[in-house]
């Protein structure tokens, strides 16, 4: 519980309030009016005139009569986790998708409560000359709020069409999708294996916007990264369905990464939490026999500066996650010289062994081979050129000796079709 609290706290410091207070109650199902019981609620009067707040923050999701009963009660604003986290989803979008995206949620947070806030006009018996102009604006609103929320999931589905025509335009190589808590460091990974200046805030929902950058990974190979949105517990259901556009990355690649805050104390809950998601996005992700994929998937455990000691731990973690990674993307919090200089040169000073294991994936998904195609055979040639990375072309009598990195699928057909395919080096 406590866990839970303080990081509803952080969600407030995002959001711009300053927690002043913080109470709990322990009951054995919510009251249909307040959610609290009722000598809770006057127990919270006294506090808010106490600490003179003007806002109200609960960790659990409330219906629309039990957040008007409670703002009517304790005569300050009072919002649930949901509301606080579209409230930070909006003031931190930036690109025209997201902005989309979040608006698309608000109105589908907005639309059931719109209703239940004009439950009072069914008990006005219908019919001609009783029908008020209450009646008349509750079906006006619901229709405009309709109409949008199709508008804008028209434009994600537009949006989600235009990249998965930008995945196709691009350079072939293999791809991965930066998955994972929100704050657990993904931008820094992204930022400590690119060296570009990419934004990072040590603040929940630093990212919003899916940005895509090449890595190199050494030995000629090349892995194309995408970081996303980061979760968070108790996420309104509706928020991740209108990010589905977003979550076209991850189900789109070829692996993920999935980053973990080693030095958090319930790293073990978060994990479940971005599991969970990352099963329902692969819910959608078939393969041409109509069962569903299964990715691979990469632990990587950020913050090692934060770890009294980081070979036990990764010795111990290893026994769940037999191929987990430990790096640190940022600073360690040593504050000595000594220790920091100590820091940067173990090999938990940075992401090196990270990129060794991208470097490994790429080379399993896209092998080099060396395939001998008859001159005349115009067709299987442009078929490499299209779905493969062709790195040299020389003719020897006849025929063409293409060296090019191709991927699993495509080996096992042009074997199928009798094409002679070579791994590795010369024929």
């Amino acid at each position: 519980m406590e866990e839970h609290l303080a990081e509803l706290a952080r969600l407030a410091d995002t959001a711009g309030a300053a927690v002043v207070g913080r109470t709990s109650q322990r009951i054995e199902a919510p009251t249909p009016n307040f959610y609290l019981g009722q000598g809770k609620v006057e127990e919270l009067k006294g506090i808010l005139a106490d600490v003179h707040a003007t806002l109200v923050l609960v960790d659990e999701p409330l219906s629309p009569v039990q957040g008007v009963n409670l703002e009517k009660a304790l005569a300050v604003r009072v919002m649930d986790r949901s509301e606080v986290i579209l409230d930070i989803f909006a003031t931190r979008a930036r690109s025209a998708e997201a902005k989309m995206e979040v608006e698309l949620a608000q109105l589908e947070y907005l639309l059931p409560r719109l209703t239940r806030m004009w439950t009072h006009l069914s008990r006005i018996r219908g019919g001609i000359g009783l029908r008020g102009p209450g009646e008349t604006q509750l079906e006006t609103d619901r229709r405009a709020i309709r109409r949008k929320i199709s508008v804008l999931k028209k434009r994600l589905e537009d949006v989600a069409d235009h990249r998965a025509n930008q995945r196709l335009g691009r350079r072939e190589c293999p791809s991965g999708a930066l998955v994972g808590y929100t704050n657990t460091g993904k931008s820094s990974i992204l930022r400590a294996l690119t060296g570009d200046d990419i934004f990072v805030e040590d603040r929940l929902f630093a990212t919003l916007d899916t940005l895509t950058r090449e890595v190199d990974v050494g030995e000629g190979y090349r892995f194309r990264l995408s970081d996303t949105v980061g979760f968070i517990r108790k996420l309104p259901h509706h928020l991740v369905a209108s990010f589905r556009a977003t979550l076209e990355e991850a189900r789109a690649a070829d692996l993920l990464l999935h980053v973990i805050d080693a030095g958090h104390p319930s790293w073990e809950e978060q994990v479940e939490v971005v599991d969970k998601e990352m099963r329902n996005v692969e819910r959608g992700t078939r393969n041409e026999s109509g069962s569903i994929e299964r990715k691979r998937v990469i632990y990587v455990f950020n913050k090692a500066d934060l770890l009294p000691d980081p070979e036990a731990f990764l010795a111990q973690v290893r026994e769940r996650y037999p191929h987990a990674v430990l790096t640190s993307s940022v600073p360690p919090s040593a504050t000595d010289r000594e220790s920091f200089r100590a820091f940067r040169v173990s090999r938990w000073g940075g992401v090196d062994e990270l990129r060794s294991v991208l470097r490994t994936s790429a080379q399993a998904l896209r092998p080099v081979a060396q395939i001998r195609v008859p001159v005349g055979d115009g067709r299987l040639l442009a078929a490499l050129h299209r779905d493969s990375e062709v790195m040299a072309e020389i003719q020897v009598d006849g025929v063409v000796e293409v060296t090019a990195r191709v991927e699993a699928w495509l080996l096992g057909k042009l074997r199928r079709e009798g094409v002679e395919v070579v791994l590795g080096g010369g024929l």
